[in-house]
């Protein structure tokens, strides 16, 4: 049973930055929406450049891995965001651009995993969150990071049916070059966040120490730890899911269409599932949220193994998972800011973000390499619903509950 948490006695006298939030759910539309299109385009690229799945998984999985380093997030806290938005939109650019003109498999590593990966690891969903949570009141960081993550969902489902359509009208060197652009309106966007000189309010739980006494206390916090490891099941999930999910309905006879539209599905579905579980954060025991989750993640999976492959029954588990799909996300940032404070969020939860993409990376590169090795997807299958089991386990110990020694907020009243 989920019970209450506790309770702000009191309102925090930080306003919610509106405009920030936006910008970092139109930053989170335009980066997440791209990255889950890559499994539209992993058999056509495969197929012209001659080579098998192992490569392009491996070089989206680098992808991933690179993306989670926590070096901007680090530069975002100790510098500004602003210009690591910037930099990385740049490069961001330059790394769409050259795999829409590659002429041999060889490139993929580069231009898609090592420059992609550096990319987006400077616009990635962990800095924009870091950056905008610790700006925004403890008490309303849960829910408010959730609208975030919904625009990283409205972006997977309007871009990867665009994606699909794009493969069959123009094809996906044009659509990589389409791609590109984005990066230009994201260092529009990236405008809109505070830079070096800009006087911006901090949250009320943002406490001014060093980083070496953040990382010292996160080394020794048991229930950060656990965070960190659960956080590896989700990355190795949604990567998987999103890269092969379509592979794996075409093999089995559906069309392509049918296949973006289940993936398009999870991130309709999940509009809705991400704010809701973070609102629900602000007031329940996020532990028990997390653990629910993952459950859930696990049913739905050894459902679509059993139940008739259908049109109907992918689509279906497309929605179904879009409601546990990020819902992960909000719940786990602002549990890292409960238990290490603001001041550091975006490197701190960079760190966790980063098991994250590590999960990702075995979870795209294992897909690719099973399926070479076995001609089936089943078997990966079965690791990522034994792997949700353990999520489940890990996350009930954490104590995301009693406020930390040294960090009581200034928001709550004095015991009587």
């Amino acid at each position: 049973m989920i019970g209450p948490g506790k309770k702000t006695p009191r309102a925090s006298t930080v306003p919610v930055p509106w405009a920030l939030v936006l910008a970092g759910a139109a930053i989170a539309f335009l980066v997440m929406g791209t990255r889950q299109t890559f499994g539209i385009f992993l058999t056509a690229v495969t197929d012209e450049l001659g080579s098998g799945r192992e490569a392009y998984s491996l070089a989206v999985a680098i992808l991933s891995l690179l993306m989670g380093i926590p070096v901007g997030g680090y530069l975002a806290d100790r510098f500004d965001p602003r210009r690591v938005l910037l930099g990385s939109a740049i490069i961001y650019c330059i790394a769409m651009l050259g795999v829409s003109r590659l002429a041999s498999a060889a490139g993929l590593l580069f231009f898609l995993g090592i420059l992609g990966g550096i990319g987006f690891s400077g616009v990635s969903l962990a800095l924009v969150m870091g950056a905008v949570g610790r700006l925004v009141p403890a008490e309303r960081r849960s829910s408010t990071l959730g609208v975030i993550t919904a625009g990283a969902s409205l972006g997977m489902f309007l871009t990867v049916p665009l994606a699909q359509v794009g493969r069959e009208v123009i094809g996906w060197r044009w659509s990589f070059a389409i791609i590109a652009v984005s990066g230009l309106l994201i260092a529009a966007l990236a405008f809109m966040f505070p830079g070096a000189r800009s006087k911006v309010t901090q949250s009320e739980d943002t406490i001014d120490e060093p980083f070496v006494e953040t990382l010292r206390k996160a080394r020794r916090d048991r229930s950060y730890l656990l965070l960190t490891t659960g956080f590896f099941v989700c990355g190795f999930h949604v990567s998987f899911i999103a890269i092969h999910l379509p592979a794996f309905l075409t093999d089995s006879g559906l069309s392509g269409r049918v296949a973006s539209l289940a993936l398009a599905m999870i991130g309709l579905f999940n509009i809705i599932g991400s704010p809701f579980f973070g609102r629900l954060g602000d007031t329940y025991r996020k532990r028990t949220l997390l653990s629910l989750l993952y459950g859930l993640r696990g049913v739905l999976m050894i459902a679509l193994l059993l139940a008739p492959l259908t049109p109907l029954t992918a689509i279906l588990f497309g929605a179904t998972m879009g409601v546990v799909w990020l819902g992960t996300v909000p719940l786990t940032s602002a549990t890292v800011a409960h238990l290490l404070g603001a001041r550091y969020l975006t490197t701190m939860f960079g760190v966790v973000f980063f098991s994250h993409q590590v999960g990702g990376f075995l979870g795209v590169w294992l897909g690719g390499r099973i399926f070479d090795a076995t001609g089936s997807y089943v078997p990966i299958w079965l690791i990522a619903i034994g792997l949700a089991a353990a999520a489940v386990v890990v996350h009930l110990p954490i104590q995301d509950q009693q406020q930390p020694a040294g960090m009581q907020p200034a928001t709550a009243e004095p015991k009587t």
